[in-house]
């Protein structure tokens, strides 16, 4: 009788995922291996260690609960090889398994790794396809082949169609593909919201946190604030919650920022939904259900399930399609530094200090967060896009290569000359004041256009679109803004140039990723 060895990664604690579809619980194996390799590649933020430590750890107990035979080497098991490579070879040799069966990873550099093993090892390596996506990796490239753009939009209306969520027969529900328009509104006084449901760490989740405390002391971020569940019930518990407490607002103020308040009406289940344990439909699933039976509106439940039908099954494509060169794009030749503030919150911007201390505090910020002020910040600064990469994907607790590498470089950054976004998502600081509180307690004035006490979103606005001319300048969503520094004087332009360079020359950038 052959023995299998079945591999899971961090990332792939779904009971129904392909590589266990088969388990053959009297004779094969599953291995869930802690490997500094993994855990260190970049310096991860301290919650996300624990989170995916912890779950994996509960995981293999749950499928020992049902009789199968599950191999789980800690991190700081004394034999531990330190590398997943390494841990497979051990099991491998430890059971005397002749196969070895998993699911596709989520990042290029593990499945180049994966697929080194079919002639390295000595028994049969099968790699299955990860289906809890909605579109398959096949799909995605014959959507994409021949299309000069790669909008997501159209992209969203055909998964739209093939999922049957949110149609009305060819129709989409209410008549319209996307409601984004009536989902811009910034937080009104008196609006609350609901609190995060947390979840109070057990003596074994405090074990895990000692663990990366000790092992992961220099690390990014703070254990503090640490209140994510380990288990499938409480990431359920979590996604229940946010359907019945802030889905209904969710569309309304989805685009809105405030201090003090970084989940605001946002699911917070992403760090979940990516680790695997929620799947993708379900997700959908219990948002339209709120739809049907009234308890949310049609313009939160499309927002929200065009996030994850439309948004993250659209990222995951263009990783796939486009590796792995699409992560050495630069298309506007961005290299400066990233500045120190990313890693302290030092700053006396107002929402820079805000979100990088979110985002310290939780390993979580939402995505006008990410996008509009953080992404913008180091957008016009022209910071290197391989450096922000890097911060973007230590920093949170939902971040893996295939969903974070695009939302950067074509999203943020533009690093990719405009394959995935039609337009650099620039702005200056009337954005964030329109959507945010963040000035109204700023050191600086976001009215003002230049000087040492004008918000620096507003001269770095201009300063990008100068410095970038020659790459932006024929874009037609960027017509209007052209235009209006066309009719600046060269006294205001170098106005400009001499505020940016003041302040950017300014300040400290020490890269520790």
């Amino acid at each position: 009788m052959a023995k299998t060895l079945r591999l899971l990664l961090a990332d792939q604690l779904t009971r129904g995922i392909a590589s266990l579809k088969d388990l053959d619980v009297a004779h094969d194996v599953v291995l869930l291996a802690e490997v500094m390799e993994e855990a260190s590649y970049v310096g991860h933020h301290k919650q996300k260690l624990v989170f995916l430590f912890a779950a994996m750890r509960a995981f293999a107990e749950e499928l020992r609960g049902e009789g199968v035979t599950v191999d789980h080497v800690a991190l700081d098991d004394a034999d531990n090889a330190g590398s997943l490579g390494g841990e497979v070879r051990r099991a491998l040799q430890r059971h005397g398994c002749d196969r070895l069966t998993l699911t596709e990873p989520g990042e290029w550099r593990v499945l180049e790794m994966m697929q080194d093993w079919r002639e390295e090892l000595d028994v049969d390596v099968v790699i299955r396809e990860d289906d809890r996506f909605l579109c398959s990796r096949a799909r995605f490239e014959a959507w994409a082949h021949g299309r000069k753009g790669l909008r997501m939009e159209f992209f969203y209306r055909e998964m739209r169609k093939e999922s049957g969520l949110l149609m009305d027969g060819e129709a989409p529900e209410g008549g319209q593909w996307n409601y984004d328009p009536d989902n811009r509104k910034s937080l009104p006084k008196g609006v609350t919201p609901p609190a995060r449901v947390r979840f109070e760490p057990d003596a074994a989740v405090r074990a895990v946190m000692a663990l990366v405390e000790a092992r992961f002391s220099r690390n990014f971020g703070t254990l503090d604030h640490y209140g994510w569940g380990w288990t499938r019930a409480q990431a359920l518990e979590a996604l229940d919650a946010f359907v019945a407490g802030a889905l209904p607002r969710f569309g309304d103020y989805q685009d809105a920022m405030k201090a003090g308040e970084p989940f605001l009406f946002h699911g917070v289940v992403s760090p979940y939904l990516n680790a695997g344990l929620l799947t993708a439909r379900e997700v959908c699933d219990a948002a339209v259900a709120a739809y049907e039976t009234g308890a949310a509106p049609l313009n939160a439940v499309e927002g929200f399930v065009r996030q994850i039908l439309g948004w993250r099954e659209y990222v995951r494509g263009v990783y796939w399609l486009k590796m792995p060169e699409y992560r050495e794009t630069n298309a506007l030749g961005a290299d400066r530094k990233l500045p120190d503030l990313y890693w302290t919150a030092e700053t006396d911007l107002n929402c820079l200090a805000h979100c990088v201390g979110d985002t310290r505090d939780h390993a979580y910020a939402h995505h006008i967060q990410r996008l509009m002020v953080l992404g913008n910040f180091a957008l016009l600064a022209g910071v290197r896009p391989r450096e922000v990469q890097d911060w973007f994907l230590l920093v949170y607790a939902d971040a893996y290569e295939w969903v974070e590498l695009p939302n950067v470089q074509g999203m943020a950054l533009f690093a990719d000359g405009g394959m995935l976004a039609s337009k650099p998502y620039a702005a200056s600081g009337a954005y964030i004041d329109r959507m945010s509180d963040y000035c109204k307690t700023c050191r600086y004035d976001v009215k003002a256009k230049a000087g040492e006490n004008a918000c620096p979103f507003n001269y770095l606005y201009w300063d990008f679109l100068i410095r970038n001319e020659e790459a932006l300048g024929r874009n037609h969503r960027l017509a209007m803004p052209y235009r209006n520094l066309s009719r600046m004087t060269a006294e205001r332009l170098d106005e400009i140039r001499a505020d940016a360079a003041r302040f950017l020359d300014g300040l400290p950038a020490t890269y520790e990723g």
